[in-house]
């Protein structure tokens, strides 16, 4: 991590979002999101699971819905208008093949320019350690971005219709404490807040501090933003695919 942060690349048009559990973008990167949908980008989610082991007063089967729900509501107020649920299951997820297999499938379909994903590093700076679901998508996803270019890797993948797009410019990890961009979200940092706050169900079976969305998120933002010169900020660590 550097002290300070380099703007990100904004000369792009499309970028697919796939990150564990819904909620997971609102954590930081909504805003982000809602900056660039407002210059008329196009972003689309993919959730790889439905969150429904996210809240402890609740049954999975009862809460799935809720939490689905929840996440189209909340992309909808920051201009994304497509949320995909690939149903593997909360709170158990593997990095392997059948998890690169699936991210790959979505990054050939979307054909985006950038893939936009969560921390997939051990922990949060060191202090906190990161959440094992979290950790198998983000690194499941960095190889997914690749796969989907080579079309010998995932072969059926092809014989789905699905061609093969190399044209993924770089993997950006939301909140990694490797991150050296950031993007500056003042003028969006409330549609982020109202992002979060749209998961009511979650923030309230949550408590604590970071169920209280205006708070956290601007903890996190005024620290990003003193590292980039602005009021608000949103850190990324970009990885990039091509020289």
């Amino acid at each position: 991590m550097t002290d300070q942060l380099t703007p990100l690349d904004e000369d792009w048009q499309t970028a697919l979002a796939v990150v564990a559990h819904p909620d997971d973008m609102e954590y930081g990167a909504a805003a982000a999101v809602a900056r660039w949908t407002a210059q008329g980008k196009r972003v689309v989610y993919v959730m790889v699971t439905s969150g429904e082991a996210g809240i402890d007063s609740m049954d999975p089967e009862e809460c799935r819905p809720v939490r689905e729900a929840e996440q189209i509501a909340s992309a909808a107020l920051v201009g994304v208008d497509v949320v995909e649920f690939l149903g593997h299951p909360d709170g158990v997820l593997e990095y392997g093949l059948p998890l690169r297999r699936d991210i790959a499938r979505a990054v050939r379909r979307h054909r985006p320019d950038i893939v936009i994903t969560t921390n997939y590093r051990e922990t949060y700076g060191g202090v906190f350690p990161n959440q094992a679901d979290h950790i198998a998508v983000g690194r499941a996803t960095l190889d997914a971005a690749r796969d989907a270019g080579n079309r010998w890797v995932f072969r059926e993948l092809t014989a789905e219709g699905h061609e093969p797009w190399g044209g993924v410019r770089a993997v950006w990890a939301a909140g990694s404490p490797e991150a050296g961009h950031a993007v500056d979200v003042t003028d969006h940092f409330e549609a982020g807040v109202a992002s979060l706050k749209a998961h009511k169900a979650y923030l309230a079976g949550l408590g604590g501090d970071m169920a209280d969305a205006a708070s956290f998120l601007g903890q996190v933002a005024t620290a990003t933003g003193t590292r980039m010169g602005v009021r608000y900020a949103s850190s990324f660590e970009v990885v990039p695919l091509h020289f």
